[in-house]
């Protein structure tokens, strides 16, 4: 086979759902909010590698964050290409609030992960560390004492402690 032949240029709604674990439906909503534009064959919608690309940037952007409208202003080719100083100001303070923002959620979980690792390390030691107490270890003697004596009592047994024989 050629690699001209492995290249795909043309992906149908099915090729890119499966690539990008997505549903039909949620590319059909980004086509609606304008965020791609797939050609047609027949009825069937035909998307390029530019959409594909769109894509890959789309779904990025949500997972950083961003809303689909501040999404589609960044793909806007026009106003990314545009000597516009304050369209492109205006997409610049986007980026570093976001980083602003993701830089903060880091710090929490960076803190949340160290407080629930100093929790398992914890519980790992208390599970290591089955050996109780001395003071559980006293009153469990303690309390074999008094319920061996009591069984002696009640089952006739020898007071001897380690007699377990019981008298006729």
């Amino acid at each position: 086979m050629r690699e001209a032949d492995t290249l795909k240029t043309d992906y149908s709604i099915r090729d890119l759902a499966s690539e990008f674990d997505v549903t039909a439906r949620t590319l059909r909503f980004y086509e609606q909010k304008g965020l791609l534009s797939p050609g047609r064959k027949g009825a069937s919608r035909v998307y390029s590698e530019a959409d594909r690309a769109r894509l890959v940037l789309i779904l990025r952007g949500k997972r950083v964050g961003f809303s689909l409208d501040e999404i589609r202003e960044m793909l806007d080719m026009e106003a990314i290409t545009s000597r516009n100083p304050s369209a492109l100001a205006a997409m610049l303070n986007r980026f570093h609030q976001r980083i602003a923002d993701l830089q903060t959620q880091r710090e929490d979980i960076d803190a949340a992960i160290a407080e629930l690792e100093a929790g398992r390390t914890w519980l790992q030691d208390r599970m290591e560390n089955r050996e109780p107490s001395e003071e559980i270890k006293h009153r469990a003697r303690a309390f074999e004492a008094l319920a061996t004596a009591r069984m002696n009592v009640w089952t006739g047994a020898s007071p001897e402690p380690d007699s377990h024989e019981t008298q006729a």
